[in-house]
């Protein structure tokens, strides 16, 4: 009997550790970038609506803040305790694929699934031939400008060229000295990016063949550009204490009269500041003549090391439908990424979304580079140097700053 009752709870135990194995293998675990408020309620939500459609599967999301993203992926990574999916920055992705961390989604991309995808924003994911990750959100750049400001300066019509902006900019300080003409970004995240704006209407590249263009003519003359406005009195005092989120804010509040950034002000604007009659416009162009903007992806990838990987690609399926697609945009403020999605009425009818897709053609993307993260640091340091220094310490500072990014380029 002892036997028997032995046996008994060997197969017992043997029973147990076979449903949790059976349990892990029906639980899929998705990182999430927070980007708004409203971020965690759509995961969630999507998720119980696919568990509904699909039983014996269970979807985990994690909310992480986009801050702290990169440094929990390193560690998870490193431990190998990483989730089965995770939202990226795309510019990452080079070297997670180089790492062999991400697996590609060839094996599961029917053409339905391609075919569903804008190939602008599906394209910086695809490397050396193969698909590392699908486009979980996009956006563009575009210049918002206060129309009541403008109109005070007798401006009729945003400035399309920088030549343009800086003889506004003159008469938007004579006419609301409380209000700078120019919000610029000197903080944080896309400080790099934001002089990038200058960068390339001169015509300038970011890497060019290889090599830094950083301290290129074109480079040093938006440096001056940039720096001149803040000589000026153009900007918001202090540039260097602002980041992204603290220049829409002063756009927000009246506080300065242009700013250039994401879609996803109007939806703030349109909650925040009911009452601030604003309009979007193309960024300034230099003396190329060449509309752009600044293209930007985020990507959710499948982990290498993932045992759930069909489970996990189905739940990618679903989310990328044009019915999710098409709900977690109008949450966040991101352009469609697609087709059919483009086709809604929100996005296809919204004046302020039309002007970031007409930019679209002319988009610039962070280049997909090993070491991109440590060269866009580099840059953004030595651009708050120049925003705090003085103007004939541009073009050193940018020279000492290429040099940089460039060994930085041979050694990977």
């Amino acid at each position: 009997m002892k036997t028997i009752g032995r046996m008994a709870m060997l197969m017992a135990g043997a029973s147990l550790l076979a449903y949790a194995s059976a349990a892990q293998a029906g639980t899929v675990r998705v990182t999430i970038a927070e980007y708004s408020k409203g971020t965690g309620p759509y995961f969630e939500a999507a998720a119980k609506a696919f568990e509904a459609a699909n039983p014996g599967t269970t979807i985990q999301i994690e909310v992480v803040p986009w801050d702290n993203l990169q440094q929990k992926l390193t560690t998870d990574i490193s431990a190998g305790t990483n989730a089965d999916l995770s939202i990226i920055g795309t510019r990452w992705l080079l070297d997670y694929v180089s790492q062999d961390v991400v697996a590609p989604l060839d094996s599961y991309m029917t053409p339905e699934i391609k075919g569903r995808f804008i190939d602008t924003f599906l394209s910086p994911s695809v490397l050396n031939g193969k698909t590392y990750g699908l486009p979980i959100a996009a956006s563009a750049r575009a210049m918002y400008y206060n129309k009541d400001v403008f109109a005070k300066a007798g401006i009729t019509e945003p400035p399309k060229t920088w030549d343009d902006f800086k003889a506004d900019a003159a008469k938007i300080k004579a006419a609301t000295p409380d209000v700078a003409p120019f919000g610029l970004q000197g903080k944080e995240i896309e400080t790099d990016v934001y002089f990038y704006y200058g960068l390339w209407g001169m015509g300038g590249d970011i890497v060019k063949d290889g090599k830094s263009g950083v301290d290129s003519q074109a480079a040093i003359d938006a440096a001056k550009l940039y720096k001149g406005f803040i000589d000026g009195g153009l900007t918001e005092p202090g540039v260097t204490s602002y980041a992204r989120e603290d220049v829409q804010n002063l756009f927000k509040q009246g506080k300065v009269a242009t700013v250039i950034t994401a879609p996803f002000l109007s939806g703030q604007i349109k909650k925040e500041a009911p009452d601030l009659k604003y309009g979007v416009a193309a960024i300034p162009i230099g003396p190329n003549g060449k509309p752009f903007t600044y293209g930007v992806t985020d990507s959710i990838v499948l982990f290498q090391n993932s045992k759930v990987k069909d489970e996990a690609f189905k739940f990618l399926d679903f989310l990328f439908t044009t019915e999710q697609r098409t709900a977690f945009d109008k949450v966040e403020g991101f352009l469609p990424v697609n087709a059919k999605e483009a086709q809604d009425p929100m996005f296809a009818n919204d004046p302020d979304l039309k002007v970031f897709a007409s930019l679209l053609p002319g988009a610039h993307f962070a280049p997909v580079i090993p070491g991109w993260e440590e060269i866009a640091q580099v840059t953004s340091n030595a651009i708050q140097k120049i925003y705090l220094g003085k103007a004939d310490d541009i073009e050193p500072t940018l020279k000492a700053t290429a040099a940089q990014a460039n060994d930085i380029l041979s050694k990977k």
